[in-house]
């Protein structure tokens, strides 16, 4: 389901911008779902920038993966400085480049730890994304924050920041990741009783 709002305040500051094309979305073979016709929704992102993130294969490999199991699988990348300072400028979200939803309204929101220096950047993109950057302040109807990647084999530089960490390969762990946490937010709704988010 389109955020047309936010698409359209987007489309009047990423021409503003140094690389605007990367903040826009619609490019071909990117699959955009109906949230309403989808049991859960996940943002694959990646704490780099556009270019760097579209390259790798292991994002492509996980997109693939969940969209073809029936989630509904977006993206969202690091914005360049000066787009980020005209997302803050203008009160406006991180989102995700297939349906224009911000962060904090997906059901998990997954990071790819590739390199350290880019640690930093999972800080910006959860605070652009209107998620709590630490995980004790999450709520269980809030974004669960996971993490996965050659960088969560050391969980503990960003333990704090990280509701559940993946080791190992994703294309196994994350549909089975994605299942149980609907599955507790499901429960929880038909009970009323609100699971804590698993902490790392």
């Amino acid at each position: 389901m389109l955020n047309t709002a936010l698409k359209e305040a987007v489309l009047r500051t990423a021409p503003r911008c140094q690389s605007p094309a990367a903040y826009i979305g619609g490019e071909l073979n990117s699959v955009v779902k109906d949230h309403r016709s989808v049991r859960g929704k996940l943002c694959l992102a990646f704490p780099d920038t556009y270019s760097l993130g579209m390259s790798h294969h292991g994002l492509q490999v996980l997109y693939s993966l969940m969209n073809e199991r029936g989630w509904a699988c977006e993206r969202a990348f690091t914005p360049l400085p000066d787009f980020e300072a005209a997302l803050r400028q203008h009160g406006l979200p991180l989102y995700s480049l297939e349906t224009f939803t911000p962060l904090g309204r997906f059901d998990v929101v997954g990071f790819s730890l590739q390199y350290e220096i880019c640690y930093t950047n999972i800080l910006t993109m959860l605070d652009l994304g209107g998620i709590p950057l630490h995980a004790e302040d999450r709520g269980p109807d809030e974004a669960l924050v996971i993490a996965g990647g050659p960088g969560a084999q050391n969980p503990e530089v960003l333990a704090p920041f990280i509701d559940l960490f993946v080791i190992g390969d994703g294309e196994e762990s994350l549909p089975w990741v994605m299942e149980r946490w609907m599955a507790l937010k499901e429960q929880g709704i038909e009970t009323g009783v609100h699971y804590p988010v698993p902490n790392h």
